[in-house]
This record gives structure tokens, sequence and C-alpha cells, in this order.
């Protein structure tokens, strides 16, 4: 469901977030069901942290609340627009 459980030094509540790194200009982030379902149950928590390449330099992008629906039935993983998931992203500085 998630890579990194992480406490909030202000809040004291835990955050679980899920971090894909992509290289700049990916079309696609694969997402696994036990990810997003793990995220539905937890909106308040979790976070989906983004590390985008490029060359030598990196950014973190973060999303709060990613998804919005549970996978169906038989499906195992997902893939995502990696410039739509960007268009929901907040630096981590702002994710309190």
């Amino acid at each position: 469901g998630y890579d990194i459980e992480s406490i909030n030094r202000k809040t004291g509540r835990v955050r679980f977030i899920e971090v894909k790194g992509r290289v700049t200009g990916a079309s696609t982030i694969t997402v696994t069901k036990n990810e997003i379902l793990y995220s539905l149950n937890k909106p308040d928590s979790y976070f989906l942290a983004i590390v985008e390449f490029d060359g030598d330099e990196h950014s973190v992008h973060y999303i709060r609340e990613p998804f919005t629906q549970k996978p169906e039935f038989g499906v195992t993983s997902i893939n995502y627009s990696f410039s739509e998931l960007l268009k929901q992203a907040v630096k981590p500085e702002d994710t309190v």
C-alpha cells in the first residue's frame, strides 16, 4: 500500500507515502491496486510522492487524495497520465 511511514512534526499524525520515480516527459505512472485501495482507506493520511528526474536534477511533487475510485475486480494495476497527476501536485512543504 505505501513505501514510507512518516510522522508530521506539526500535528503528530502518521503519513503514508507511496513514492514513484519518473523521468521528465514520461507518459505514465503505474500504480498497483493495493496502493490505490490503501489511499482510499486513509485519504487524510496518504500521499503519492512523485520524484521527477531531469538529468542530474530532480524535483518532488506530493499529491493528496490522488485516486477517487476503486479499481474493478481483476485489475492488478492502472497506468495514470504523468502530466495529469502533476497538475494535482503540491510542494512537499505544503502537505501539512
